[in-house]
């Protein structure tokens, strides 16, 4: 017992290591999963940042889309929705945003498979009478649209600063000046992206006046204006259908359908440069020369169209439909039906917000408007250049496309501000957006036909085989679904037009706003 006492030195059974051996294991083990763990936190987080990182190289051409979808006929159509129904038609915008982005994801692939945008689709497949007759009822949609953009600026610069409604219509060719200072389809893509920033910081001007605009707003119960996002009866009664029409006429411009099949191009023209797939451009490059001898590689395809669909979804979402619901919800919670009496107009709203509110809101909301009217109207001008260069291959400089557009849209509004004035300019404010609202299926029908056709949406691989791009059967039939609602929503809108119920008898207060 001794030497056994000797050998143990206390008296305890001798330890075997087995013990310390398992703890020593699983803390090697703890420690190996805690640096695996930390290895795959950090890969997400490079991940997530090379992600962030590529995606900001693609913002700009999704907020030059969204400002063709907040100009100042937006305006009338949000705010008389507001004043008749509050918050019960948001439903409608939140449709129309979707038909808008829905539409323009199909511009967005059809331009990145194809390399073309929608106008040269039409001159290169389309026979001559039909390409000729859609370039005409194009270019008609962008003057409605420009006229749209002089009334809205005219009307915005008398609030602010005082300016006679004539004298505001001329000054609208100032932003000539803009597109000659900013935009050049043959600069290089700094040159591109500058101009994209500058229209990313008129956007984000509008969407502050609107923040500012909604801080004011009190009273209102945050459920009521959510619930107004879900369908109601309103929408089926005649007044809220001729609205409901107005709306999506106005959300949804024909001349945005060309913007966005072909604002993507340049991206995709830098990647293949980058890698080394085609040479870089000589010093005679334009913009024509790109469409016509420039085809998008599978590869370029791949790494830009996921990231463009994806900032315009973004784009649309953060700005679009946010502006045009603020401007239905400062109008629904501000105004009503005896507000409004028998002015409907952009100068009562303005007088209504000043009153009701405070006069820096009727402010804001002009300051709003003149940046919209400033915005749409460049965006505009170049839908213009690319329905004039793709559906004709007629090339000028911007700003003297510019120049011609809106001498030829100011005219009209000059002489409707001296003879009749106020009234008039809203006559044709709303007269405008009919003619875009009508235009709009005859314009969205060869975009649906081009991108479910593989003869147009196939691309040749490197290893001489071929993908195929049209549309899905599925992605098919709802793009024909959504045709046929705007057709229906567009032929109602007329129907209630020539029958006089539009108004309900004057219960639109005598104005036909759409």
């Amino acid at each position: 017992m001794r030497e056994g006492e000797q050998g143990n030195g206390s008296g305890e059974v001798p330890s075997t290591g087995i013990n310390e051996k398992g703890s020593s294991d699983a803390h090697a083990t703890q420690c190996s999963s805690d640096l695996n763990a930390r290895r795959t936190f950090s890969g997400i987080l490079q991940n997530a940042w090379r992600v962030i990182r590529k995606f900001g190289k693609f913002i700009g051409p999704g907020y030059i889309i969204a400002v063709a979808y907040i100009d100042p006929g937006n305006y009338s159509t949000d705010i008389l929705a507001g004043a008749t129904y509050r918050f019960k038609l948001l439903f409608i915008i939140l449709l129309s945003n979707l038909f808008a982005i829905f539409l323009q994801t199909l511009c967005i692939k059809l331009g990145t498979v194809t390399g073309l945008n929608l106008a040269e689709h039409c001159r290169e497949h389309l026979p001559r009478w039909l390409n000729y007759t859609l370039y005409v009822l194009a270019e008609s949609a962008i003057i409605a649209t420009d006229i749209t953009e002089v009334i809205g600026s005219a009307i915005a610069l008398n609030l602010l600063l005082n300016i006679p409604l004539v004298a505001g219509c001329a000054l609208t060719l100032v932003d000539v000046l803009i597109i000659l200072l900013f935009y050049n389809t043959s600069g290089s893509m700094r040159k591109l992206r500058y101009f994209e920033y500058f229209v990313i910081f008129l956007v984000l001007g509008v969407m502050m006046c609107f923040f500012i605009q909604l801080s004011y707003i009190e009273g209102v119960q945050v459920a009521e204006v959510f619930k107004g996002y879900l369908p109601s009866s309103s929408i089926v009664e005649p007044k809220g259908l001729y609205l409901s029409c107005g709306i999506i006429g106005a959300t949804v411009m024909p001349h945005s359908l060309y913007v966005g099949s072909g604002v993507v191009q340049a991206r995709l023209h830098e990647f293949d440069i980058k890698e080394g797939n085609i040479p870089p451009e000589p010093a005679n490059f334009s913009s024509s020369t790109l469409s016509l001898k420039y085809r998008p590689s599978l590869s370029a395809i791949r790494n830009c169209l996921n990231y463009s669909v994806a900032e315009l979804v973004i784009a649309l979402f953060t700005f679009a439909l946010f502006v045009n619901s603020a401007i239905l919800i400062t109008a629904g919670a501000s105004l009503n039906d005896d507000d409004m009496g028998k002015e409907s107009d952009l100068f009562a709203v303005h007088d209504l917000l000043s009153n009701a509110i405070t006069p820096a809101a009727g402010t804001i909301f002009a300051v709003s408007l003149l940046l919209s009217g400033t915005s749409a109207g460049i965006v505009a001008t170049i839908a213009g250049q690319m329905v004039s260069e793709g559906s004709l291959n007629w090339t000028c400089s911007p700003w003297l496309r510019r120049l011609i557009t809106r001498s030829i849209s100011i005219t009209p509004s000059i002489i409707i501000a001296a003879a009749v004035g106020r009234n008039g300019l809203t006559a044709a404010l709303n007269a405008s957006q009919i003619v875009m609202c009508a235009i709009l299926p005859f314009v969205s029908a060869p975009l649906i036909y081009f991108t479910c056709r593989n003869k147009y949406m196939t691309v040749s691989t490197s290893e001489g085989g071929e993908v195929k791009m049209r549309n899905h059967w599925f992605t098919a039939t709802v793009a024909v679904l959504v045709w046929l609602t705007v057709v229906v929503m567009d032929v109602s809108l007329l129907v209630l037009i020539a029958t006089g119920k539009g108004c309900m008898g004057g219960s639109c207060h005598n104005q036909f706003i759409v």
